[in-house]
């Protein structure tokens, strides 16, 4: 277990640096003002924050999808949903969550000083045909049968056609729009034939590491950090040639492949319809499906610049994604342009507490381990 902890230090100690942290607020909204957090989930009174939920009414909704979609995952958090409830009804005063049987857990965040790194996701909505036509000349890829233990053709092979035809659902006509929706997991598809969209859901990877083509470019000098967004890789495929854009492609050795579904909402990893904004992307290891989570996140304008600004926001765990990891989380923004818009600036930093039923309302509990040193860790606890 301890080993399993400094995994996570180490991880967001990179992720700091890679963030250019500094000792004040940046423009990637740094906090700082909590002092150090020596521990990955630490149980607070109270959560030191101002405000109240924004989005209450689509936090029920997103629970009432995991109650019709899981009843499994339901019950395991029920606890925790019904006395989120009752606060909420009550006013959501975070000063008052131990009244309603909430305990918090804040989050240490990338740098230990509690701030943790957001970012963004969305479901895009691409162009395709059932056959290779006119402009329409980018497969989309079925998953292939995999062998224990044996990895999948990586992403220069498969542009290459290393997969057998037969796997192909689609062409699309944009190289870049297949690899975002691969990014964001999934998508939905618009064959052109007057027929509802296709959702295309996540149905497994190739096998290999997943590398940020958003870090390549910063490497190469060709995208200033600061300016790094999906738009700025968007703006920077439209000044170079197919041929540049496909190479930097292959430099994310990992694919994505897809399960065509008719009349299918957006789905998480959970198997549960995501209401946006009021659902993340987490790492499993350090967060399980279902958690409840009080986040603080920073406001931006419409050119992904931070406001000064936070609202508190309800979410939960419901989803997991390649690049998410330790004391990061990525929000769901929902469907379409509008939503892409804003998921590809995000790249910011705020604060998250953990909502747990108090020991003695059942559910899944936080509790002190005692490692030579105090830790949080989580404990699966008998109902």
């Amino acid at each position: 277990m301890k080993g399993r902890w400094a995994k996570y230090v180490a991880a967001g100690a990179l992720l700091a640096l890679l963030a250019g942290c500094s000792s004040r607020p940046t423009d990637r909204g740094q906090q700082y003002i909590d002092g150090k957090i020596d521990s990955p989930l630490t149980l607070v009174n109270q959560p030191n924050a101002k405000g109240r939920p924004v989005n209450g009414k689509d936090f029920g909704d997103q629970v009432s999808e995991i109650r019709f979609a899981s009843s499994s995952l339901y019950r395991k958090q029920s606890d925790t949903y019904s006395a989120i409830e009752n606060w909420l009804l009550s006013g959501g005063d975070t000063r008052q969550l131990q009244l309603f049987g909430l305990d918090a857990y804040q989050m240490e965040g990338v740098d230990n000083y509690g701030n943790v790194q957001f970012t963004g996701y969305y479901t895009p909505v691409i162009q395709a045909r059932y056959t290779r036509q006119g402009e329409f000349q980018y497969p989309l890829y079925r998953m292939p049968p995999r062998s224990k233990g044996r990895k999948l053709p990586s992403r220069a092979q498969i542009y290459r056609g290393a997969l057998d035809d037969r796997y192909i659902i689609g062409y699309s006509n944009s190289l870049m729009d297949n690899f975002i929706m691969d990014v964001q997991g999934s998508g939905y598809v618009d064959y052109g034939d007057g027929r509802p969209l296709m959702f295309f859901g996540y149905a497994g990877k190739n096998g290999w590491a997943y590398h940020s083509v958003g870090k390549e470019l910063i490497d190469r000098g060709e995208v200033k950090r600061e300016d790094m967004s999906m738009q700025a890789i968007r703006a920077w495929a439209d000044r170079h040639s197919p041929q540049e854009v496909r190479a930097l492609l292959e430099t994310n050795n990992s694919f994505v492949f897809f399960k065509p579904e008719n009349f299918t909402p957006v789905r998480g990893a959970s198997a549960v319809p995501l209401i946006a904004k009021a659902s993340v992307a987490a790492d499993r290891a350090l967060i399980p499906p279902g958690t409840a989570l009080l986040a603080e996140v920073p406001l931006l304008n419409q050119d992904g610049k931070f406001t000064g600004k936070y609202e508190m926001r309800l979410m939960v765990a419901l989803d997991v994604g390649g690049a998410i990891k330790g004391q990061h989380f990525d929000i769901y923004q929902g469907i379409g342009p509008e939503a892409g818009h804003m998921a590809g600036f995000f790249n910011h930093y705020g604060r998250v507490w953990v909502l747990r039923a108090a020991p003695g309302t059942g559910g899944t509990l936080f509790s002190k381990a005692q490692n030579g040193h105090n830790s949080a860790m989580l404990v699966n606890a008998s109902r």
